[in-house]
């Protein structure tokens, strides 16, 4: 499949690497080991999507914990993540040729996550990805996290590209739907989740399980 716009913008986790087994593990961990609750591997798969202490007060409601508790549990977690997912860490299957044909290309690249920076910091600089990506918008610097566009929308002003020359890549249909409410196309890794996941999304060009075969038209 050929794409082409003025600007790609990826997300990070099941994205760029195919990492979110591990996420709910180290979430499994926390919440369960923890903080004493008994959730199914499934129950925090359908809600860890967001900032760090969004996903606490899905689960616990707010002001169950002091906003320090909160960063302390948040980096706790990406901790334990970083020091599972490490010895595994890799880009997708075709990432790398793909960002080459982009950059080549003169198309212009940037990161969307609700992951914090010490998360993307350890993806970035292990993988040594920094070139391809001179805008990164991360959980610090929005306010609200997908579905809200403001995290694509950020990462478009950086750039200097209007919305609808933007593509996205993108895993979750938490994504799809920011991607959608920013008037932006998708393109869907089936890492984390089925195509069926995202059938009420129009804004989806298509799907696919890596990068293999993708071309800069």
């Amino acid at each position: 499949m050929n794409i082409t716009a003025k600007a790609f913008l990826f997300d990070l986790n099941g994205t760029i690497i195919d990492d979110m087994h591990y996420h709910t593990i180290a979430w499994q961990n926390i919440l369960n080991n923890d903080l004493g609750a008994n959730f199914t591997r499934e129950e925090v798969k359908a809600q860890m999507y967001g900032k760090n202490e969004e996903v606490l007060t899905r689960f616990f409601g707010k002001d169950h914990f002091t906003s320090d508790r909160m960063n302390e549990l948040s980096f706790e977690k990406e901790r334990r993540y970083q020091q599972t997912y490490l010895p595994k860490l890799a880009l997708i299957n075709g990432l790398k040729e793909f960002l080459a044909g982009a950059k080549a290309a003169g198309i212009k690249m940037a990161i969307g996550s609700a992951a914090i920076p010490f998360n993307i910091d350890f993806v970035l600089d292990n993988l040594q990805l920094r070139d391809y990506f001179p805008v990164i918008v991360s959980a610090d610097n929005v306010t609200i996290s997908k579905p809200h566009p403001e995290t694509f929308l950020q990462c478009a002003a950086a750039l200097g590209v209007n919305a609808k020359d933007c593509i996205v890549f993108e895993d979750a249909p938490k994504g799809v739907e920011s991607a959608l409410n920013a008037g932006m196309q998708t393109f869907v890794l089936t890492t984390t989740h089925p195509m069926e996941d995202f059938e009420l999304y129009n804004n989806v060009i298509g799907y696919a399980n890596d990068y293999t075969g993708l071309s800069i038209r």
